[in-house]
C-alpha cells in the first residue's frame, strides 16, 4: 500500500496522514499539467451526486474531538478512557442525541491500557450510554478510527442499526511498560509456588539483567522497523529532500494556526481536566522558520536522514467522536447532516470498481491527475494538529466536513496509511444546504 501511494505521489502531491515524509513530489510544470487535466476530467461531477439506487443514504450528522496535545503535557495524568468519554460526552452535548437513541458504539485504539482493553466500552459506560448498548474497540494502526466509521457504515447499511458512534483515543502520555519476558515467567511461577522453599528458590535465580524493562516502540512486529527510519528509507528512495519535507511542515504548521485563529476548527471541545484549567485548543501548532528548522538534526538515521523533529508529528494524547446515521433516521430525529460518507464509491464512469478504496483513490489520481496542492489539508495536517494514531480518521472526516460546508465544495477525499501495509479512504459529499 506504502509503494503504491509513493509511486502516486511522485506524479501526484497526495499526502497522507504521514505526509511528513512524502512532502511536493512533483516539479512545477507537472504540477500544472495535473491541475488542468484534473478540471478538466472533474468539472462535470459539481451536478451529480454519488448516490446509488437503491443503496441507503449514509450521513454524518456531527463530529468532535479533544484538543490534541503533546504527550507528557496537560492530559500526562489521565488514563485513555477518560478522553474518550469527554469525546463522547462532548458528541452528545453538540448534538442532544438521547443516549438510548445509538445502537451501537465503536472506537478505535492502537497502544492499549491493558484495564480498559476495550475501551469503547469503558468510555461509553463513563459517558452515561446503558450498558444494553453494545460497544467494541478496533485496532489499525493509525487507521484505527477510520476502521470504526467504516464499521459504522457497514452496520448500518446492512439495515443492522441506524445510529452508531465511532471514534477512537491515543494516549501516549502512559504506555505500558512490561517487565522482560523471564522476569513475567518468573513472577507467574511464584504466584503459583505452594512452599516457601519453592517461592526462595525461584527468587534466588531472578538476575539483574530480568529486571530490564520492555518499552514500547512505535514500530511493525513483522520488521521491527520504526516510522521514523521507514521514512527516511523512503524518502531516500524517492528523493523527496529534506527542504521539501520541513516546506510541507512549515506550511502545515501556518495553515493550521490559521485556521485555529479564524476560529475554523470547530470540531474542537472544551475539556475541563481534573485539577487543571479547561483545555479548548490544540499545544502543537508551532509555526517556525525555514531556518530554524534547518538547524535540527535527523531524528532516526544519523548522520545522513531527512525525517527530524520539525518534519514530523509529535506523540499526541487526543480522542474523538462522530454520529453516522441512516439518512432518514437522521432527518426523522430533526438533525441537519453535514455529509454524505460515500465508501467504495464510484465517480469517474471509465474507472472499474476495485475491491479497495486505497487501491481506487490511487488509481483515480493517475487517471486524472491530482487535485491542486492548496486543495490537501489547507487548514492543516497531523504535524501540526498532532496524530494521536487512533483518533485522526474522524478528526480528517470532520474537518474535510466542515472544509465542504465553508468552501462550498461537493466531494472531499480522506486517504491514509497504516502501519503493516494497510490503507484506508473514505469519498466525503457535501449534505444539501
Amino acid at each position: 500500500m506504502a509503494s503504491m501511494l509513493l509511486t502516486s505521489l511522485r506524479s501526484s502531491p497526495l499526502t497522507s496522514v504521514q505526509a511528513a515524509q512524502f512532502g511536493k513530489a512533483s516539479r512545477v510544470s507537472a504540477e500544472l499539467n495535473n491541475t488542468s487535466r484534473y478540471a478538466m476530467c472533474t468539472k462535470h461531477l459539481n451536478k451529480k451526486s454519488l448516490a446509488t439506487p437503491g443503496v441507503k443514504n449514509i450521513v454524518l450528522v456531527d463530529g468532535v474531538r479533544t484538543p490534541f496535545l503533546q504527550s507528557g503535557t496537560i492530559y500526562a495524568n489521565l488514563m485513555p478512557h477518560d478522553l474518550a468519554r469527554a469525546a463522547l460526552q462532548g458528541l452528545l452535548n453538540r448534538t442532544g442525541l438521547p443516549k438510548d437513541a445509538v445502537d451501537y458504539i465503536v472506537y478505535g485504539t492502537v497502544i492499549q491500557e491493558v484495564k480498559t482493553s476495550n475501551v469503547a466500552r469503558e468510555a461509553a459506560l463513563g459517558a452515561g450510554f446503558s450498558d444494553k448498548t453494545p460497544a467494541h474497540t478496533v485496532t489499525m494502526a493509525c487507521i484505527s478510527s477510520n476502521q470504526a466509521m467504516t464499521t459504522a457504515v457497514g452496520l448500518i447499511a446492512a439495515g443492522q442499526c441506524d445510529a452508531v458512534v465511532a471514534g477512537g483515543v491515543e494516549f501516549m502520555s502512559d504506555v505500558p511498560i512490561r517487565h522482560s519476558r523471564k522476569m513475567r515467567k518468573t513472577m507467574l511461577s511464584l504466584n503459583k509456588a505452594k512452599t516457601l522453599g519453592a517461592r526462595l528458590s525461584l527468587l534466588g535465580s531472578i538476575r539483574l539483567s530480568h529486571l530490564a524493562p520492555e518499552l514500547p516502540a512505535v514500530a511493525e512486529f513483522s520488521t521491527a522497523e520504526t516510522m521514523g527510519h521507514s521514512a527516511d528509507r523512503l524518502a531516500a528512495a524517492f528523493g523527496v529532500s529534506r527542504l521539501e519535507q520541513d516546506e510541507f511542515a512549515l506550511r502545515s504548521h501556518m495553515l493550521a494556526k490559521k485556521a485555529q485563529d479564524s476560529g475554523l476548527l470547530s470540531d474542537v471541545i472544551s475539556f475541563k481536566v481534573p485539577g487543571k484549567d479547561i483545555v479548548s485548543k490544540d499545544n502543537g501548532i508551532r509555526p517556525s522558520t525555514m531556518e530554524q528548522m534547518a538547524k535540527l538534526k535527523p531524528a532516526f538515521i544519523k548522520p545522513h536522514g531527512t525525517v527530524t523533529a520539525a518534519n514530523s508529528s509529535f506523540l499526541t494524547d487526543g480522542a474523538s467522536a462522530v454520529l453516522i446515521m441512516s439518512e432518514e433516521k437522521a432527518l426523522a430525529m430533526g438533525y441537519k447532516p453535514k455529509a454524505y460518507l460515500r465508501y467504495k464509491t464510484k465517480i469517474m464512469p471509465y474507472i472499474k470498481k476495485l475491491p479497495d478504496a486505497l487501491m481506487y483513490t490511487v488509481s483515480l489520481f493517475s487517471q486524472v491527475g491530482a487535485p491542486p496542492m492548496e486543495k490537501f489539508n489547507s487548514w492543516g495536517g497531523s504535524l501540526s494538529l498532532g496524530h494521536p494514531f487512533a483518533a485522526t480518521g474522524c478528526r480528517l472526516v470532520t474537518t474535510v466536513a466542515h472544509r465542504l460546508q465553508k468552501e462550498g465544495g461537493q466531494y472531499g477525499l480522506v486517504a491514509a496509511c497504516a502501519a503493516g501495509g494497510q490503507g484506508h479512504a473514505m469519498v466525503i459529499e457535501a449534505y444539501p444546504q
